[in-house]
């Protein structure tokens, strides 16, 4: 398959904190993360420095501003990231996760990729007609949430409630999200995190 983002063609937009696209059955790549994974202090500091650079920058963005908004913001959360902070509890419980991706892989989505971290995960996947990236999006998130507060015997929220997600480009771009996604987890012990490919 090679579906990627044409800037000619409808785009559905929807929102939570962020904006979310999806272009019929396009490449997606997607980060969401636990609900402890960023100490609070520096994500309002992210925020905020989000905000001014938002405001300085409006979109539509060309590509220089676009790579610059991209390494400020959403490479600094995810060097954050894989600080390891918080509970870190899908080191023990990545299986619930990663079998729950598999699951409907060929259904309601193509998997290409998917790595689960000890407090986050990033999925690379197309979603196949008439499923919804929000649809999609929820339902893994809230069938993984009731299976690891089942495992870890208690109750209240795991995932942050909102998710990250950019549309696959060209082939060059997917290579690179591949990529990110096989190198992600190589100073993790073996047994804490899943990486699956295609």
């Amino acid at each position: 398959m090679s579906h990627f983002f044409d800037d000619r063609k409808k785009i559905a937009k929807t929102h939570h904190n962020l904006t979310h696209w999806q272009q019929d059955q396009t490449w997606i790549f997607l980060t969401w993360r636990l609900s402890d994974s960023i100490p609070k202090s520096i994500l309002l500091d992210w925020k905020r420095k989000q905000e001014t650079f938002l405001k300085l920058h409006p979109k539509p963005w060309d590509d220089e501003t676009a790579a610059t908004h991209h390494r400020r913001f959403i490479m600094a959360l995810e060097t954050t990231l894989d600080e390891a902070h918080g509970s870190c509890c899908l080191a023990r419980h990545h299986q619930i996760v990663s079998h729950a991706f598999q699951h409907f892989d060929g259904e309601r989505y193509h998997l290409d990729s998917f790595v689960v971290m000890p407090n986050h995960v990033h999925l690379l996947l197309s979603p196949i007609s008439n499923h919804t990236l929000p649809d999609i999006v929820h339902s893994l998130k809230s069938f993984t949430a009731k299976e690891i507060n089942k495992a870890q015997n208690q109750t209240g929220p795991i995932w942050q409630p909102d998710y990250w997600d950019r549309l696959i480009r060209s082939r060059k771009h997917l290579d690179w999200t591949q990529k990110y996604i096989q190198e992600n987890p190589t100073k993790l012990k073996p047994g804490t995190y899943s990486l699956w490919q295609k």
